[in-house]
């Protein structure tokens, strides 16, 4: 079912059906940072996203793999996907080296030295076990034109090639990752490279590195119409709430990001429209919870007054009770946009969401 260029969504994979558009909590180190397993399923998390290139260094692949993958290691039985690990070692930008072959880098942990290939990086995601892996690409700069042309050229279309060769196990899905940074033409080259490929999904990487919203959603409105509309779009490292209204206003499935978890680390909390930090010493006496509207066992249950307290005091209940509401209220947006698009009324739940964050202009096409 449509609605626009939004999409209803069914993504089948041996750990279950994921319902999209979704919200991928992210697990980068086997665990959603402050949360269990269980309180995941609670919150009606379809699926979370690890990290190759972090799971790698520590505990290694091999051993997941012989602790009966990452399903079983993290005790998780819903679908994961893990990233290629690509976007950490091109971050790496002062100790690692890039060539047409892979990239050589140097571990953030010990300094050790280790090499990614297409081939490296897909046999480590296949011990991970992981439902969806990403192929390995370049992330680079989004504004440098002649690099992005000739990264497309020599590294992540080539290496496209190479992790669908490397690719063994039946069981994982294997998807696509659109490059080009903020230009039209290297998008639509890039895009139409890849559907050729008859992927089962295609990611649009290399977006939320620092370009503007407005060329964000600018690479979204060039997507749509180029991407095939039968398989699911992801839209990597994103997270912002007004961020997955535009993405699944212009048809973006699948979302991730570190924002809910990070944020909550930080003392700070979503309602529509604003964060909240409880830090902040007008919250010392509110008995009201975070949102009254919010179902979350932290708004259930406790006041701003002792969510402050928490966090005054450095105490880690204050880290979980923040993480749960803010990825309870992404979960929560999602479900409310699947709604929306059933009941053909997304159009107007997005103006109603948006109306409370600044305003994005988006040139037009």
């Amino acid at each position: 079912m449509t609605d626009g260029a939004a999409r209803l969504g069914r993504f089948h994979t041996p750990h279950g059906i994921i319902a999209t558009p979704v919200f991928a909590p992210v697990g980068t180190q086997a665990t959603v940072k402050a949360l269990r397993p269980r309180d995941l399923e609670e919150m009606g998390a379809d699926m979370i996203l690890s990290n190759t290139y972090h799971l790698y260094l520590r505990p290694g692949d091999e051993l997941i793999r012989d602790m009966g993958g990452l399903h079983a290691f993290m005790g998780w039985n819903r679908p994961i996907l893990t990233d290629s690990g690509g976007f950490q070692v091109f971050s790496l930008s002062k100790t690692r080296k890039i060539d047409d072959d892979g990239v050589t880098f140097r571990s953030h942990h010990d300094g050790s030295s280790h090499r990614f290939t297409p081939e490296k990086s897909i046999a480590i995601q296949e011990n991970l076990g992981s439902d969806i892996i990403m192929m390995f690409d370049e992330c680079a700069d989004p504004n440098d034109y002649n690099y992005l042309k000739q990264s497309l050229a020599r590294r992540t279309h080539p290496w496209a090639l190479r992790c669908i060769e490397a690719k063994t196990r039946s069981d994982q899905a294997l998807f696509g990752i659109v490059q080009g940074g903020i230009f039209r033409d290297l998008r639509e080259e890039s895009a139409a490279f890849l559907s050729r490929l008859d992927l089962p999904g295609y990611a649009i990487g290399g977006l939320a590195v620092g370009e503007s919203k407005a060329d964000m959603y600018q690479v979204l409105d060039w997507m749509h119409p180029v991407l095939p509309h039968d398989k699911p779009r992801y839209l990597m490292g994103v997270g912002a709430p007004e961020d997955l209204v535009n993405g699944v206003l212009r048809g973006i499935d699948i979302f991730d990001c570190v924002l809910p978890t990070r944020l909550a680390r930080h003392s700070s909390v979503w309602i529509p429209g604003d964060r909240l930090n409880l830090r902040n010493a007008r919250f010392e006496r509110d008995g009201a919870p975070i949102m009254d509207s919010c179902t979350c066992y932290t708004c259930r249950h406790f006041s701003r007054a002792y969510l402050r307290h928490l966090v005054k005091a450095n105490e880690i209940l204050g880290h979980i009770l923040l993480t749960t509401h803010n990825v309870h209220f992404l979960l929560d947006l999602m479900r409310q946009m699947r709604s929306a698009i059933a009941e053909q009324r997304l159009e107007a739940f997005a103006h109603d969401f948006l109306s409370l964050y600044p305003a994005v202009e988006v040139a037009s096409q």
